[in-house]
């Protein structure tokens, strides 16, 4: 086993990382980003009014992507899976 291809495989499982960590995370940046403009203009300060909303929004993103984020890590995983023969030999 090569450099390259330990570096290929590290790159590859960091961009399935990405690819499955984007939906969620997007989704409670965008609805942080909406309460914490509701709260700056409305002046309340309240730390766990973000909470909640964030928890369902995250919910709600993990229900509609969750199917393809398990089809992603079973496509990357059968592909490694597959490459041990060829790194061993």
């Amino acid at each position: 086993m090569s450099d390259t291809t330990i570096i290929e495989i590290a790159t590859q499982a960091m961009i399935v990382a990405l690819k499955l960590s984007a939906p969620l995370l997007v989704t409670a940046l965008c609805i942080g980003f909406v309460i914490s403009l509701f709260q700056s203009m409305t002046q309340i300060q309240e730390f766990t009014l973000a909470f909640v909303p964030k928890v369902v929004g995250v919910g709600v993103a993990l229900l509609i992507c969750g199917n393809w984020m398990l089809h992603t890590m079973v496509t990357y995983t059968e592909t490694l899976w597959s490459q041990i023969p060829d790194l061993l030999g």
